[in-house]
This record gives C-alpha cells, sequence and structure tokens, in this order.
C-alpha cells in the first residue's frame, strides 16, 4: 500500500530538469567532436561514458515513474563528476602534466575552447556533473 502512494506522490519535476541537461551534454560533447572536429581527449571519453547512459536511464525513471532512479543514475553522475573535477585540475595546471593519462592523440590539457575566456570544456563537464547530481538529489525530497 505505502509503494502505491509513493509513485502516486512521483513528483518528477527535478528528473526532467537532470535529463535535460544530460541531453544537453550529450549533445554538446558530440557537437564539438562531430561538427567542430575538436577530437576527444582521453578524460573526456570517459566523461562520456558516464553521461551518455544518464540521458537513457533518467528517461527510463521519467516513463515508468521509477522512484529508484537516482539509485541508477547517481553513481554514473559521480564517476563523471570525480573525472571532470580531475580534468580540470590537469586543465588548469593544479595538478602537474607528468601524472595526466593523455599520453597519446590528444593532450588533455588542450585549449580547444574557451567561452567568455574562461568556460572551457572540461569546465563545462564539470558543471553539468554537478548540476545534475544536485538535481537528482532534489528530485528525492519529500513533499
Amino acid at each position: 500500500m505505502e509503494q502505491v502512494a509513493e509513485k502516486d506522490s512521483f513528483s518528477p519535476g527535478w528528473l526532467y530538469v537532470a535529463w535535460f541537461l544530460a541531453l544537453a551534454g550529450t549533445v554538446g560533447s558530440l557537437f564539438f567532436s562531430e561538427v567542430m572536429l575538436y577530437p576527444p581527449c582521453v578524460l573526456c571519453w570517459y566523461q562520456r561514458i558516464a553521461l551518455y547512459p544518464l540521458v537513457v536511464t533518467i528517461a527510463i525513471g521519467i516513463a515508468t515513474r521509477d522512484t529508484s532512479v537516482v539509485k541508477y543514475s547517481l553513481p554514473l553522475c559521480l564517476i563523471g563528476l570525480v573525472i571532470a573535477f580531475y580534468h580540470n585540475l590537469l586543465y588548469f595546471g593544479i595538478i602537474p602534466e607528468s601524472i595526466t593519462p593523455c599520453t597519446e592523440g590528444v593532450p588533455c590539457n588542450a585549449k580547444q575552447v574557451e567561452l567568455l575566456g574562461f568556460i572551457t570544456i572540461p569546465l563545462m563537464a564539470l558543471g553539468g556533473f554537478v548540476s545534475i547530481a544536485v538535481c537528482l538529489l532534489l528530485s528525492r525530497k519529500k513533499n
């Protein structure tokens, strides 16, 4: 009986925002690599591995009104967030270049985009993962 009441009170507002942010991040990353022809570095690929499934898992959670959507989406988001945080530390020179995993191909600190002089691709990824995580956590709050 409690499960039915819990499903009846399911309010996916924040989940819609999280889904939109994940979709925007996915489309944005594909735009940079496929349209602008900026090849992604190794850390960008790892972040994509964490980001792309969020579009599907959050959408399924919304469609099925699954209150457990946060349990299976938040870990992916947090993995991406940790990688994005590490990527920003490398990009801004806080961590030395010698410990970077990008030994072949595109360097992880390559400056490809800087909007407004400071918004970089790694910073956009970090902001996206933080925003998605906050939305997922806010969606868990009971009214």
